[in-house]
Protein backbone atom coordinates (compact mmCIF):
# COMPACT_ATOMS: atom_id res chain seq x y z
CA UNK A 1 0.00 0.00 0.00
CA UNK A 2 1.41 3.36 -1.01
CA UNK A 3 0.31 6.77 0.16
CA UNK A 4 1.24 10.12 -1.27
CA UNK A 5 1.38 12.92 1.33
CA UNK A 6 0.11 16.31 0.16
CA UNK A 7 2.76 18.54 -1.38
CA UNK A 8 3.07 22.20 -0.34
CA UNK A 9 2.13 24.58 -3.12
CA UNK A 10 5.54 26.29 -3.08
CA UNK A 11 7.62 23.12 -3.57
CA UNK A 12 10.61 23.44 -5.93
CA UNK A 13 12.13 20.67 -8.01
CA UNK A 14 15.21 19.13 -6.43
CA UNK A 15 17.09 15.85 -6.27
CA UNK A 16 15.28 12.93 -4.71
CA UNK A 17 16.22 9.64 -3.06
CA UNK A 18 14.78 6.64 -1.27
CA UNK A 19 15.39 6.86 2.51
CA UNK A 20 14.63 4.96 5.70
CA UNK A 21 12.89 7.03 8.39
CA UNK A 22 14.63 6.52 11.74
CA UNK A 23 13.04 8.55 14.54
CA UNK A 24 11.01 11.67 15.43
CA UNK A 25 12.79 14.99 15.91
CA UNK A 26 11.54 17.91 18.02
CA UNK A 27 9.88 20.36 15.66
CA UNK A 28 7.60 17.93 13.84
CA UNK A 29 9.97 16.29 11.36
CA UNK A 30 11.54 12.82 11.33
CA UNK A 31 15.17 11.87 10.86
CA UNK A 32 16.48 10.05 7.80
CA UNK A 33 19.94 9.96 6.21
CA UNK A 34 20.98 10.68 2.66
CA UNK A 35 24.58 9.78 1.89
CA UNK A 36 25.22 9.90 5.64
CA UNK A 37 23.82 13.40 6.06
CA UNK A 38 21.02 14.00 8.57
CA UNK A 39 17.86 14.74 6.62
CA UNK A 40 14.67 16.03 8.22
CA UNK A 41 11.44 14.80 6.64
CA UNK A 42 7.92 15.78 7.80
CA UNK A 43 4.74 13.70 7.39
CA UNK A 44 6.57 10.39 7.71
CA UNK A 45 7.03 7.85 10.51
CA UNK A 46 9.79 5.68 11.98
CA UNK A 47 10.22 2.43 10.06
CA UNK A 48 8.79 3.83 6.85
CA UNK A 49 10.65 3.91 3.56
CA UNK A 50 9.97 7.09 1.66
CA UNK A 51 10.99 8.71 -1.58
CA UNK A 52 11.89 12.26 -0.64
CA UNK A 53 12.86 15.44 -2.44
CA UNK A 54 15.49 17.76 -0.99
CA UNK A 55 14.18 21.31 -0.60
CA UNK A 56 17.02 22.81 1.43
CA UNK A 57 20.57 21.66 1.93
CA UNK A 58 23.15 22.87 4.44
CA UNK A 59 26.64 21.63 5.19
CA UNK A 60 25.55 19.44 8.12
CA UNK A 61 21.90 18.65 7.37
CA UNK A 62 19.17 18.75 4.74
CA UNK A 63 15.42 19.27 4.72
CA UNK A 64 13.24 17.18 2.45
CA UNK A 65 9.61 16.69 1.47
CA UNK A 66 8.11 13.21 1.07
CA UNK A 67 6.96 12.40 -2.46
CA UNK A 68 5.88 8.83 -1.84
CA UNK A 69 5.62 6.50 1.15
CA UNK A 70 6.95 3.25 -0.26
CA UNK A 71 6.71 1.17 2.94
CA UNK A 72 3.91 2.24 5.27
CA UNK A 73 4.15 2.02 9.07
CA UNK A 74 1.27 0.16 10.76
CA UNK A 75 0.64 3.19 13.01
CA UNK A 76 -0.19 5.43 10.03
CA UNK A 77 -3.81 6.60 9.87
CA UNK A 78 -5.92 8.83 7.65
CA UNK A 79 -5.74 12.43 8.99
CA UNK A 80 -8.94 13.83 10.48
CA UNK A 81 -8.50 17.25 8.86
CA UNK A 82 -8.70 17.98 5.14
CA UNK A 83 -6.12 20.77 5.59
CA UNK A 84 -3.45 18.57 7.18
CA UNK A 85 -0.16 18.73 5.30
CA UNK A 86 -0.74 22.16 3.82
CA UNK A 87 -1.61 23.84 7.15
CA UNK A 88 1.27 24.40 9.55
CA UNK A 89 -0.77 23.90 12.72
CA UNK A 90 -0.55 20.12 13.06
CA UNK A 91 2.34 17.70 12.50
CA UNK A 92 1.23 14.23 13.60
CA UNK A 93 -2.31 13.65 12.34
CA UNK A 94 -0.98 10.90 10.08
CA UNK A 95 -0.05 8.82 13.18
CA UNK A 96 -2.40 7.15 15.64
CA UNK A 97 -2.47 8.72 19.08
CA UNK A 98 -0.54 5.94 20.81
CA UNK A 99 2.29 6.48 18.34
CA UNK A 100 2.20 10.25 18.91
CA UNK A 101 2.70 9.77 22.64
CA UNK A 102 5.63 7.44 22.00
CA UNK A 103 7.18 10.06 19.70
CA UNK A 104 6.96 12.68 22.42
CA UNK A 105 8.29 10.42 25.16
CA UNK A 106 11.29 9.56 23.00
CA UNK A 107 11.89 13.22 22.09
CA UNK A 108 11.63 14.35 25.71
CA UNK A 109 14.03 11.64 26.91
CA UNK A 110 16.58 12.31 24.16
CA UNK A 111 16.44 16.09 24.64
CA UNK A 112 17.01 15.77 28.39
CA UNK A 113 19.87 13.33 27.98
CA UNK A 114 21.48 15.41 25.23
CA UNK A 115 21.33 18.32 27.67
CA UNK A 116 23.17 16.33 30.31
CA UNK A 117 20.13 15.24 32.34
CA UNK A 118 19.45 11.55 32.89
CA UNK A 119 15.71 10.91 32.70
CA UNK A 120 14.07 8.32 34.98
CA UNK A 121 13.51 4.85 33.57
CA UNK A 122 9.81 5.61 33.26
CA UNK A 123 8.38 8.85 31.87
CA UNK A 124 4.76 9.02 32.99
CA UNK A 125 2.08 10.26 30.58
CA UNK A 126 -0.88 12.57 31.17
CA UNK A 127 -3.17 12.47 28.15
CA UNK A 128 -6.83 12.89 27.23
CA UNK A 129 -9.12 13.39 24.24
CA UNK A 130 -6.79 14.38 21.37
CA UNK A 131 -9.50 16.29 19.48
CA UNK A 132 -11.43 19.56 20.00
CA UNK A 133 -9.16 20.38 22.94
CA UNK A 134 -7.95 23.90 22.12
CA UNK A 135 -9.69 26.71 23.99
CA UNK A 136 -7.70 29.37 22.12
CA UNK A 137 -6.88 29.85 18.44
CA UNK A 138 -5.27 32.65 16.44
CA UNK A 139 -6.00 32.95 12.75
CA UNK A 140 -4.82 35.20 9.95
CA UNK A 141 -7.01 36.88 7.33
CA UNK A 142 -6.01 37.63 3.75
CA UNK A 143 -6.96 40.54 1.52
CA UNK A 144 -10.02 38.66 0.30
CA UNK A 145 -11.27 38.32 3.88
CA UNK A 146 -10.64 34.58 4.13
CA UNK A 147 -9.68 33.20 7.54
CA UNK A 148 -7.05 30.52 8.05
CA UNK A 149 -3.71 29.38 9.43
CA UNK A 150 -0.21 29.85 8.07
CA UNK A 151 1.07 27.24 5.64
CA UNK A 152 3.49 24.56 6.77
CA UNK A 153 6.50 25.81 4.81
CA UNK A 154 5.66 29.48 4.26
CA UNK A 155 3.76 32.45 5.63
CA UNK A 156 1.02 31.98 3.03
CA UNK A 157 -2.52 31.67 4.30
CA UNK A 158 -4.30 28.30 4.21
CA UNK A 159 -8.03 29.12 4.30
CA UNK A 160 -9.86 26.69 6.56
CA UNK A 161 -13.29 25.09 6.62
CA UNK A 162 -12.58 23.05 9.76
CA UNK A 163 -10.10 22.61 12.62
CA UNK A 164 -10.62 19.33 14.48
CA UNK A 165 -8.25 20.21 17.32
CA UNK A 166 -10.15 23.40 18.27
CA UNK A 167 -13.29 23.74 20.35
CA UNK A 168 -16.18 23.78 17.84
CA UNK A 169 -17.37 27.17 19.08
CA UNK A 170 -14.08 28.77 18.03
CA UNK A 171 -14.23 27.34 14.51
CA UNK A 172 -17.85 28.43 14.14
CA UNK A 173 -16.98 31.93 15.37
CA UNK A 174 -14.01 32.21 13.00
CA UNK A 175 -16.06 31.23 9.97
CA UNK A 176 -18.83 33.66 10.92
CA UNK A 177 -16.23 36.40 11.31
CA UNK A 178 -15.10 35.69 7.76
CA UNK A 179 -18.62 36.12 6.43
CA UNK A 180 -19.29 39.27 8.46
CA UNK A 181 -16.03 40.96 7.51
CA UNK A 182 -16.56 40.27 3.81
CA UNK A 183 -19.55 42.62 3.87
CA UNK A 184 -18.28 44.99 6.56
CA UNK A 185 -17.99 48.73 6.04
CA UNK A 186 -15.39 49.48 3.34
CA UNK A 187 -11.99 50.13 4.86
CA UNK A 188 -12.58 47.89 7.88
CA UNK A 189 -10.33 44.88 7.40
CA UNK A 190 -8.82 42.61 10.02
CA UNK A 191 -5.32 41.17 9.74
CA UNK A 192 -5.74 38.52 12.46
CA UNK A 193 -8.33 37.34 14.96
CA UNK A 194 -7.72 35.61 18.30
CA UNK A 195 -10.49 33.65 20.00
CA UNK A 196 -10.61 32.23 23.52
CA UNK A 197 -13.45 30.28 25.14
CA UNK A 198 -14.07 28.69 28.51
CA UNK A 199 -14.17 24.92 28.84
CA UNK A 200 -17.91 24.44 28.25
CA UNK A 201 -18.00 27.00 25.38
CA UNK A 202 -20.55 29.23 27.12
CA UNK A 203 -18.34 32.35 27.02
CA UNK A 204 -15.87 33.60 24.42
CA UNK A 205 -13.54 36.57 24.08
CA UNK A 206 -12.30 37.85 20.72
CA UNK A 207 -9.46 40.12 19.67
CA UNK A 208 -9.28 41.60 16.20
CA UNK A 209 -5.98 42.95 14.86
CA UNK A 210 -6.18 45.66 12.21
CA UNK A 211 -3.29 47.27 10.29
CA UNK A 212 -4.22 50.88 11.04
CA UNK A 213 -5.97 53.02 13.62
CA UNK A 214 -9.64 53.76 13.36
CA UNK A 215 -12.67 52.05 14.89
CA UNK A 216 -15.43 52.87 12.43
CA UNK A 217 -17.53 49.81 11.81
CA UNK A 218 -16.21 47.74 14.71
CA UNK A 219 -19.38 48.12 16.78
CA UNK A 220 -21.51 46.86 13.87
CA UNK A 221 -19.17 43.90 13.37
CA UNK A 222 -19.42 43.04 17.07
CA UNK A 223 -23.24 43.28 17.12
CA UNK A 224 -23.58 41.13 14.01
CA UNK A 225 -21.06 38.61 15.31
CA UNK A 226 -22.90 38.30 18.63
CA UNK A 227 -26.16 37.53 16.81
CA UNK A 228 -24.55 34.39 15.39
CA UNK A 229 -22.32 33.63 18.40
CA UNK A 230 -24.29 34.40 21.61
CA UNK A 231 -21.34 33.12 23.69
CA UNK A 232 -19.30 36.14 22.53
CA UNK A 233 -19.13 38.22 25.72
CA UNK A 234 -16.44 40.71 24.74
CA UNK A 235 -14.19 41.85 21.91
CA UNK A 236 -11.29 44.21 21.52
CA UNK A 237 -9.87 45.97 18.46
CA UNK A 238 -6.08 46.18 18.32
CA UNK A 239 -3.94 48.18 15.95
CA UNK A 240 -1.04 46.00 14.84
CA UNK A 241 0.72 47.61 11.92
CA UNK A 242 3.37 44.91 11.80
CA UNK A 243 6.17 47.36 12.57
CA UNK A 244 8.35 47.98 15.62
CA UNK A 245 5.50 49.95 17.14
CA UNK A 246 3.80 48.09 20.01
CA UNK A 247 0.19 47.02 19.35
CA UNK A 248 -2.39 49.51 20.66
CA UNK A 249 -5.89 48.76 21.93
CA UNK A 250 -8.27 50.92 19.93
CA UNK A 251 -11.63 49.81 21.31
CA UNK A 252 -13.24 47.35 23.72
CA UNK A 253 -16.86 46.20 23.57
CA UNK A 254 -18.74 44.01 26.01
CA UNK A 255 -16.89 42.31 28.86
CA UNK A 256 -13.12 42.46 29.37
CA UNK A 257 -12.94 38.94 30.83
CA UNK A 258 -14.68 35.58 30.92
CA UNK A 259 -15.20 33.03 33.70
CA UNK A 260 -13.34 29.76 33.30
CA UNK A 261 -14.26 26.83 35.55
CA UNK A 262 -11.20 24.67 36.19
CA UNK A 263 -10.01 22.33 38.94
CA UNK A 264 -13.07 23.11 41.03
CA UNK A 265 -12.70 26.92 40.92
CA UNK A 266 -14.01 29.81 38.86
CA UNK A 267 -11.22 31.90 37.33
CA UNK A 268 -11.46 35.33 35.86
CA UNK A 269 -9.37 35.38 32.66
CA UNK A 270 -8.86 38.72 30.91
CA UNK A 271 -8.19 39.50 27.26
CA UNK A 272 -4.72 38.29 26.33
CA UNK A 273 -3.90 36.64 29.66
CA UNK A 274 -2.10 33.31 29.56
CA UNK A 275 -4.21 30.26 30.38
CA UNK A 276 -3.51 26.59 29.67
CA UNK A 277 -4.81 25.74 26.21
CA UNK A 278 -6.10 22.17 26.60
CA UNK A 279 -9.60 22.28 28.05
CA UNK A 280 -9.66 18.51 28.63
CA UNK A 281 -6.40 18.34 30.63
CA UNK A 282 -6.34 21.48 32.78
CA UNK A 283 -7.79 19.67 35.81
CA UNK A 284 -5.37 16.78 35.36
CA UNK A 285 -2.41 19.14 35.04
CA UNK A 286 -3.40 20.96 38.24
CA UNK A 287 -3.71 17.62 40.00
CA UNK A 288 -0.28 16.60 38.75
CA UNK A 289 1.30 19.82 40.02
CA UNK A 290 -0.46 19.85 43.41
CA UNK A 291 -0.48 16.03 43.87
CA UNK A 292 -1.70 16.22 47.49
CA UNK A 293 1.45 18.09 48.51
CA UNK A 294 1.12 19.78 51.91
CA UNK A 295 3.00 22.24 54.04
CA UNK A 296 3.18 25.69 55.51
CA UNK A 297 4.32 27.81 52.56
CA UNK A 298 4.29 27.33 48.78
CA UNK A 299 5.45 29.69 46.04
CA UNK A 300 3.81 29.71 42.62
CA UNK A 301 6.22 31.54 40.31
CA UNK A 302 5.04 32.73 36.86
CA UNK A 303 1.57 32.29 38.34
CA UNK A 304 -0.55 33.64 35.48
CA UNK A 305 -4.12 34.07 36.70
CA UNK A 306 -3.58 31.71 39.65
CA UNK A 307 -4.47 28.30 38.22
CA UNK A 308 -1.94 26.40 40.35
CA UNK A 309 -2.00 28.80 43.31
CA UNK A 310 -5.71 28.17 43.96
CA UNK A 311 -5.17 24.42 43.93
CA UNK A 312 -2.11 24.63 46.20
CA UNK A 313 -4.05 26.75 48.69
CA UNK A 314 -6.22 23.73 49.49
CA UNK A 315 -3.31 22.02 51.29
CA UNK A 316 -0.83 24.79 52.17
CA UNK A 317 -1.29 27.26 55.00
CA UNK A 318 0.00 30.08 52.80
CA UNK A 319 0.64 30.44 49.06
CA UNK A 320 2.50 33.30 47.38
CA UNK A 321 1.72 33.71 43.68
CA UNK A 322 4.21 35.82 41.70
CA UNK A 323 3.32 37.35 38.33
CA UNK A 324 4.53 40.36 36.35
CA UNK A 325 2.41 40.40 33.16
CA UNK A 326 -0.16 43.22 33.29
CA UNK A 327 -2.67 41.14 31.31
CA UNK A 328 -2.69 38.49 34.06
CA UNK A 329 -1.92 40.31 37.30
CA UNK A 330 -5.27 42.05 37.80
CA UNK A 331 -7.13 38.79 37.28
CA UNK A 332 -4.67 37.07 39.63
CA UNK A 333 -5.53 39.53 42.42
CA UNK A 334 -9.23 38.93 41.83
CA UNK A 335 -8.92 35.14 41.72
CA UNK A 336 -6.99 34.92 44.98
CA UNK A 337 -9.26 37.20 47.02
CA UNK A 338 -10.56 35.76 50.28
CA UNK A 339 -8.23 32.78 50.49
CA UNK A 340 -4.87 31.78 51.92
CA UNK A 341 -3.08 32.65 48.68
CA UNK A 342 -1.99 36.17 47.87
CA UNK A 343 -0.23 37.67 44.88
CA UNK A 344 2.99 39.60 44.41
CA UNK A 345 3.27 41.66 41.23
CA UNK A 346 6.93 41.30 40.32
CA UNK A 347 9.39 39.65 37.98
CA UNK A 348 10.34 36.24 39.33
CA UNK A 349 14.06 37.03 39.58
CA UNK A 350 13.35 40.30 41.43
CA UNK A 351 11.06 38.46 43.85
CA UNK A 352 13.72 35.84 44.55
CA UNK A 353 16.45 38.44 45.07
CA UNK A 354 14.31 40.13 47.72
CA UNK A 355 13.60 37.00 49.79
CA UNK A 356 14.96 36.44 53.25
CA UNK A 357 16.44 32.96 53.60
CA UNK A 358 14.39 32.50 56.78
CA UNK A 359 11.18 32.42 54.69
CA UNK A 360 12.13 29.29 52.79
CA UNK A 361 9.03 27.65 51.25
CA UNK A 362 8.19 23.96 51.49
CA UNK A 363 7.40 23.86 47.77
CA UNK A 364 8.18 26.01 44.72
CA UNK A 365 6.16 25.64 41.52
CA UNK A 366 7.60 27.24 38.38
CA UNK A 367 5.81 27.50 35.03
CA UNK A 368 8.05 29.77 32.95
CA UNK A 369 7.57 30.78 29.30
CA UNK A 370 9.38 28.95 26.51
CA UNK A 371 12.68 30.66 27.33
CA UNK A 372 12.75 28.79 30.65
CA UNK A 373 14.16 30.04 33.95
CA UNK A 374 17.66 31.04 32.88
CA UNK A 375 20.92 31.16 34.82
CA UNK A 376 20.04 33.84 37.39
CA UNK A 377 16.68 32.37 38.41
CA UNK A 378 18.00 28.81 38.73
CA UNK A 379 20.90 30.13 40.83
CA UNK A 380 18.52 32.04 43.09
CA UNK A 381 16.27 29.00 43.47
CA UNK A 382 19.29 26.93 44.45
CA UNK A 383 20.09 29.50 47.16
CA UNK A 384 16.51 29.34 48.47
CA UNK A 385 16.89 25.57 48.77
CA UNK A 386 13.23 24.59 48.98
CA UNK A 387 12.79 20.87 49.77
CA UNK A 388 10.75 20.37 46.59
CA UNK A 389 10.39 22.07 43.20
CA UNK A 390 7.79 21.27 40.56
CA UNK A 391 8.87 22.54 37.14
CA UNK A 392 6.18 22.84 34.44
CA UNK A 393 7.84 23.29 31.05
CA UNK A 394 6.70 23.87 27.48
CA UNK A 395 10.16 23.52 25.92
CA UNK A 396 12.33 20.43 26.51
CA UNK A 397 15.61 22.12 25.52
CA UNK A 398 15.36 24.98 28.03
CA UNK A 399 14.02 22.51 30.59
CA UNK A 400 17.16 20.37 30.18
CA UNK A 401 19.39 23.43 30.58
CA UNK A 402 17.65 24.54 33.78
CA UNK A 403 17.47 21.03 35.25
CA UNK A 404 21.19 20.57 34.73
CA UNK A 405 21.84 23.67 36.83
CA UNK A 406 19.39 22.62 39.57
CA UNK A 407 20.78 19.10 39.71
CA UNK A 408 24.30 20.45 40.10
CA UNK A 409 23.10 22.48 43.10
CA UNK A 410 21.89 19.45 45.02
CA UNK A 411 18.47 18.50 43.63
CA UNK A 412 17.43 15.09 42.34
CA UNK A 413 14.66 14.22 39.90
CA UNK A 414 11.79 12.32 41.52
CA UNK A 415 9.55 12.03 38.48
CA UNK A 416 9.05 13.23 34.91
CA UNK A 417 5.60 13.39 33.33
CA UNK A 418 4.82 14.09 29.70
CA UNK A 419 1.64 16.17 29.74
CA UNK A 420 0.30 16.05 26.20
CA UNK A 421 -1.48 19.38 26.11
CA UNK A 422 -1.00 19.70 22.33
CA UNK A 423 -2.07 16.46 20.57
CA UNK A 424 -1.52 16.25 16.80
CA UNK A 425 1.35 18.76 17.10
CA UNK A 426 5.02 18.43 18.06
CA UNK A 427 4.58 20.71 21.09
CA UNK A 428 4.85 19.02 24.45
CA UNK A 429 4.47 20.00 28.08
CA UNK A 430 6.30 18.27 30.89
CA UNK A 431 6.09 18.26 34.67
CA UNK A 432 9.26 17.46 36.60
CA UNK A 433 9.37 16.98 40.37
CA UNK A 434 12.68 17.70 42.06
CA UNK A 435 13.68 16.90 45.63
CA UNK A 436 16.57 18.30 47.64
CA UNK A 437 19.12 15.52 48.11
Amino acid sequence: MKRRPPKPSNAKPARSALVEIEKPIYGGAFLARMEGKATFVPLTMPGEEARVRIVEEKRSFATAEPEEIVRVAPERVVPHCRHFGACGGCHYQHANYEAQLKFKQAILRETLERGGVRAPETIEVLAGNPWQYRNRIRLAMDAAGRVGYRARRSHDLVPIAECPIAAPLLVKAALHAEEILKVAKPGFRAREISLFSNADETEMLASMMVPESGTRGFDRVFDEWKKHIPALVGAELIEDAGTDKAPQILAQLGEFSLTYRASGFDFRVDHGAFFQVNRWLIDGLCGQVAADRRGGLAWDLFAGVGLFAKKLAENFERVVAVESAPMASEALKHNLEGGSAHCVIAETAAFLRAQDKMSRPDLVVVDPPRAGLGAETTSLLAEVGAPAIVYVSCDPATLARDLRALLSSGYEISSVTLADLFPQTFHLESVVELRRS
